[in-house]
């Protein structure tokens, strides 16, 4: 099992900033990546970023240039630096997790942060 939680959500002004954090605790040794998605009001869950225990990253078209993910694989936490904010940011962003158990990976999720930007 492994529980997130995420931190850093709020009301930005667009071309403003936010940074958002994500904790992993319990069997955080089997994360194998760990990524940031987004739903929008009457939306789908659509991914952000995703970036795996070895560094690699990967970023949704709408995101690139502006938003960047990294992660601390000592504290077990992931972050995601969000610069140069749009309205079409607004959205509850939910922190994941993949964890190998076995041979299987299973999806873990945080509970949200409401990211809102306007002026």
């Amino acid at each position: 099992q492994v529980q997130l939680v995420e931190f850093g959500g709020g009301l930005v002004q667009p071309g403003g900033s936010l940074r958002l954090s994500c904790a992993a605790s319990g069997s955080a040794f089997a994360i194998v990546a760990m990524g940031w998605y987004r739903q929008a009001p009457g939306k789908q869950r659509e991914l952000v970023a995703t970036i795996s225990s070895g560094g690699s990253t990967n970023y949704a078209d709408s995101v690139k240039g502006r938003f960047t993910i990294s992660r601390d694989n000592a504290k077990n936490t992931v972050y995601l630096q969000m610069n140069s904010l749009k309205p079409e940011d607004t959205a509850v962003y939910f922190c994941n997790a993949a964890v190998l158990q076995g041979l299987v990976a299973y999806n873990y999720w945080g509970q949200g942060t409401q990211v809102t930007v306007s002026p």
